[in-house]
């Protein structure tokens, strides 16, 4: 269950009623879509009509305005048509978060098509702020990429991109680091070979090629065999 403190006032006017709830900044987006945890989404699992008196909202003004008693399902309406309160440290804190997580998804696939060599995060927040792009800090940076991408474009020269390699693991490397492996990228093809080696193509994001490229041959050192596939 989120803290009182660390909570944040969501309200909203209908049929005449004020209704308002204390709810866990983090969940917003995805109790916009529907999905609620009640026990640990809200402060407390209560509509209030004034949160700082606690004066909770009755059973028939929740009916009249939602057609239900359900706190899951009211404050789904609630988060979904009212307004946010944010503190200044809380949006500011939300911001930074949503716009570093932005950031990193950018590094992890773009590349710069001039050099095939990728842009750091530095870069590439530079170019957010040349470009003066606004990051809304309740919507998902998967969600936000594309836009960020159309707006640093004439800035930097990038594109998104997936890169594929060629990996085998021979003796105890395929203990040691096939999980690993597998949650760096998506595997599209593996078999094991005649000699008990397991042979894969793995696609990663191309920004993080060269990490992932690193870390496997640091870790398996002579076990392990890698080849860039050219596209």
């Amino acid at each position: 269950m989120v803290k009182v403190e660390d909570a944040i006032v969501a309200r909203l006017e209908s049929h005449g009623y004020h209704f308002e709830i204390l709810v866990d900044p983090d969940a917003i987006e995805r109790i916009r879509k529907g999905n609620i945890d009640i026990e640990n989404d809200l402060a407390f699992p209560e509509v209030y009509k004034d949160v700082r008196k606690g004066e909770k909202a009755s059973d028939e003004s929740l009916k009249e305005a939602f057609k239900t008693t359900d706190i899951a399902q009211v404050a789904i309406e609630i988060v979904k048509k009212g307004q946010i309160q944010l503190t200044t440290e809380q949006r500011r804190e939300m911001y930074d978060e949503r716009r570093k997580q932005i950031v990193n998804l950018i590094a992890r696939e773009g590349i710069n098509p001039q050099t095939n060599t990728p842009h750091t995060p530095y870069r590439i927040s530079q170019a957010m702020d040349e470009a003066k792009v606004k990051i809304d800090p309740f919507k998902p940076a998967e969600d936000q990429v594309q836009n960020v991408l159309k707006a640093i474009m004439p800035i930097i020269p990038i594109r998104l991109e997936k890169a594929k390699i060629a990996v085998k693991l021979m003796g105890d490397a395929y203990g040691k680091l096939y999980g690993e492996l597998a949650k760096s990228g998506y595997i599209v093809k593996e078999e094991w070979g005649k000699d008990g080696s397991w042979m894969g193509i793995l696609e990663v994001p191309a920004g993080i090629q060269g990490d992932i490229i690193e870390n496997l041959s640091r870790r398996g050192g002579d076990k392990v065999q890698i080849k860039i596939i050219k596209q």
